[in-house]
């Protein structure tokens, strides 16, 4: 399943550099499925949802950081864990249970955010 961000997070700042998939935001900012991967112009993700790569997509959250869900892999292909969890101060990245992915899935995810 992806990783999100509870209302606890103090917007530190700590998770956003970590995240191997650009996914993490901070509060309140638009964000783009190109940021960070290799993706361009007309996309079809693996659940089925088409966007514009480049396209600014509106923010999830307007008060603390989030996490886009259709670009989280859990770190996936790069870590052992995921880093936004492991540096966060107050434990405030944990699992969305609203967005559970198998690790076969969420490797599918990688390679495709991070065409080789």
């Amino acid at each position: 399943m992806a990783i999100k961000i509870t209302d606890e997070c103090i917007n530190c700042g700590a998770c956003e550099p970590e995240c191997p998939n650009n996914a993490i935001y901070e509060a309140a900012e638009n964000w783009k499925f190109s940021e960070g991967t290799s993706l361009t112009g007309k996309i079809v993700l693996l659940n089925g949802k088409e966007y514009n790569a480049d396209e600014s997509q509106e923010p999830i959250d307007d008060e603390v950081y989030f996490i886009v869900a259709d670009k989280c892999t859990e770190c996936k292909g790069f870590h052992e864990e995921p880093q936004c969890a492991a540096v966060c101060p107050v434990d405030c990245c944990i699992p969305d249970e609203e967005n559970e992915e198998s690790e076969e899935l969420l490797l599918k995810k990688k390679f495709f955010l991070h065409r080789e």
